[in-house]
């Protein structure tokens, strides 16, 4: 009989075992918990300061306006009058430096423009998905012309097909 109060005094042991050690676990988790929001407070607060510092140095954009063309379009088969485009463009450069880069080359990106622009047809330029192919082309042209440097974007600021 001797034995049977050892046990109850081992179950008893055994019982507020796990309530120590949940306790335990749950101070853990609590420590981690904040440990690991403290932590992602500290890197959010250092990216803020990095991004605002990057802002700061970061260059503002430049807009170059090439000069207003108006180009006879090429007849489609059947047609006997002329057709006309009317474009006045800008490009989009990430800076001042690859704007002076530039500027000495816009007879060079002119040329290229009339070039491309005499070819194509009044249904070409139809819609946006025309727009949308044509100012791509002229980017890829523009940036041919004037390699090494580059044009961020080809932007219109008027087109009349007449």
């Amino acid at each position: 009989m001797a034995k049977k109060p050892k046990k109850a005094a081992v179950e008893g042991e055994e019982g507020e075992a796990p309530t120590g050690s949940k306790k335990k676990l749950i101070i853990i988790a609590a420590v981690a918990v904040l440990a690991l929001g403290g932590g992602g407070v500290f890197f959010m607060k250092k990216s803020a300061a990095h991004s605002q510092a990057a802002a700061e140095v970061k260059a503002p954009i430049v807009f170059l306006d090439v000069r207003e063309m108006t180009i006879n379009l090429s007849n489609e088969a059947g047609q006997d009058k002329a057709r006309f485009a009317k474009i006045k463009v800008a490009l989009e450069l990430k800076d001042a430096k690859v704007e002076q880069e530039v500027k000495p080359l816009m007879p060079r990106i002119e040329d290229t423009f009339q070039v491309y622009l005499r070819e194509l047809r009044a249904s070409d330029l139809a819609g946006s998905a025309g727009l949308y192919r044509l100012r791509e082309e002229l980017l890829r042209r523009v940036n041919l012309a004037i390699h090494p440097a580059r044009a961020e974007a080809v932007l219109f600021k008027d087109v009349v097909v007449q």
